[in-house]
């Protein structure tokens, strides 16, 4: 049972930095994350450390975060080009977004009026319920769908929680048929078949590779206190973890992805 929470913020556009510098502005939808993957790096950020719960046990529910985006969105326009990250430290679509629907009244904000550029971040099949909003962004949209393995044993062993891998396919599928751009985003490289390749060019046209040095923010240093690794070695997975996994991931899609298809880490993120 995770415990939710709901907070009135007071501000939602948060300045593009670091990874994600070359947005303008990253938006969470919700503090906290119900998937809980236990390489997410967002464990080794204040927003987790400080809190009393585990990761994973908690969510809070922005309220009026309709209102306030819209405050916030014409203030920013007014200032300059805006493109946003949807989103950075939660996944845009929790579980409770199906009642609660934070991350639908966001994006009716931005398809009234929209940013330059909106890249929504997501692991979840739910991304398929607002097809209608983001056809309404058109080209100023485009969204990152996180496989990080085709096989979903390996899915329940680094992140149980998450939605499973065949949901995530098939949504990549239906946003495919509905004209809406996507990519796959194998971030983190986990234990995959030979054919994974072959399963996403079916499927997406781009690609993302990150592992956990280059994707973590800090060089790979979060990921190292979280013990990832030890999740490896007993499953006779370590050639799988470290940078040659990223290497050898390359190797595979290039024989299906062209250069300008396939990127790597922060790269494959940017507008």
């Amino acid at each position: 049972m995770k415990s939710i929470q709901y907070s009135t913020p007071r501000s939602l556009l948060n300045k593009g930095t670091g990874f994600l510098s070359g947005y303008t502005h990253s938006l969470n939808p919700y503090t906290g994350c119900a998937f809980g993957c236990s390489y997410c790096y967002v464990r080794q950020m204040p927003v987790s450390v400080f809190r009393q719960s585990d990761w994973g046990t908690w969510v809070d529910v922005k309220q009026g975060a309709a209102a306030l985006l819209q405050r916030e969105l014409r203030r920013a326009k007014a200032k300059g080009p805006v493109t946003i990250f949807m989103s950075s430290s939660t996944d845009p679509y929790q579980p409770i977004e199906y009642k609660e629907q934070v991350t639908r009244s966001l994006l009716e904000v931005m398809a009234a009026d929209s940013p330059d550029f909106l890249l929504v971040q997501t692991r979840s099949p739910l991304v398929t319920r607002d097809i209608d909003l983001l056809q309404q962004l058109g080209r100023k949209v485009r969204v990152s769908m996180t496989v990080e393995t085709d096989l979903d044993d390996m899915r329940k062993l680094f992140s149980p929680e998450a939605p499973p891998i065949q949901a995530r396919l098939r949504a990549l599928r239906e946003l495919a048929a509905a004209g809406i751009a996507t990519q796959a985003a194998v971030a983190p490289i986990l234990p995959s078949s030979d054919t994974f390749p072959a399963v996403l060019r079916e499927l997406v046209d781009r690609v993302v590779l990150d592992n956990y040095e280059l994707g973590d923010g800090s060089g790979g240093k979060r990921t190292r206190r979280l013990g990832i690794e030890a999740l490896y070695k007993p499953n006779g997975l370590e050639h799988w973890y470290g940078a040659q996994a990223l290497e050898l991931m390359q190797e595979r899609m290039k024989l299906y992805f062209h250069e300008d298809e396939l990127f790597v880490s922060q790269q494959g993120f940017e507008p």
